[in-house]
């Protein structure tokens, strides 16, 4: 069985603060999908980043994974509003997160695949219901593994996302990742 990695918009904009698109799309290595919130919620992201204009054009998240069976969008909505605090004045909030777990939850291809997150709260709820999260730290300690990086770099880089703004999870030190 096949697993993927489902990175939310936040890891997506982190990569996209410091120009490192291409190391997270090395570090998935073809295993990276996204839902249409998320594609939806990086195009508008775009005008702040760019390069994440390129992504959908680039394929390397493969199409965007639509939810339209009406009994699963209501369950999404369900989930966006109780478990993320989405409201009904705010359509599109945190509805990326309901879809990757209801798609990670639910649908026989993608069980068992990865969500990477920054949103601490959405990481615990995965966590919480069985769904491996990650965070951006964990991606660039995968990339040290697979060699997309080295471990001073892919500190520095954590860090220089921070310093563009960015809210994520450093460890103590480099040794550490």
């Amino acid at each position: 069985m096949a697993w993927y990695w489902f990175p939310d918009n936040t890891v997506l904009c982190n990569f996209a603060s410091v120009d490192s698109l291409s190391l997270l799309q090395r570090i998935l290595r073809e295993r990276g999908r996204w839902t249409e919130a998320i594609a939806y919620e990086a195009f508008r992201s775009a005008r702040f980043y760019p390069d994440l204009g390129k992504v959908a054009e680039e394929g390397w998240l493969g199409e965007p994974i639509e939810i339209d069976d009406q009994s699963e969008v209501e369950l999404v909505e369900r989930t966006r509003r109780a478990v993320f605090g989405g409201s009904p004045q705010e359509p599109l909030r945190h509805l990326g997160e309901a879809q990757t777990c209801h798609i990670i939850r639910s649908r026989t291809d993608y069980v068992g695949s990865y969500w990477i997150t920054d949103d601490r709260d959405a990481l615990d709820y995965a966590r919480r219901i069985g769904i491996t999260a990650r965070d951006t730290a964990d991606l660039i300690s995968e990339g040290i593994a697979d060699g997309c990086c080295t471990r001073h770099e892919g500190y520095r880089l954590l860090h220089l996302m921070r310093a563009k703004g960015r809210h994520l999870r450093i460890p103590p030190n480099q040794a550490q990742l």
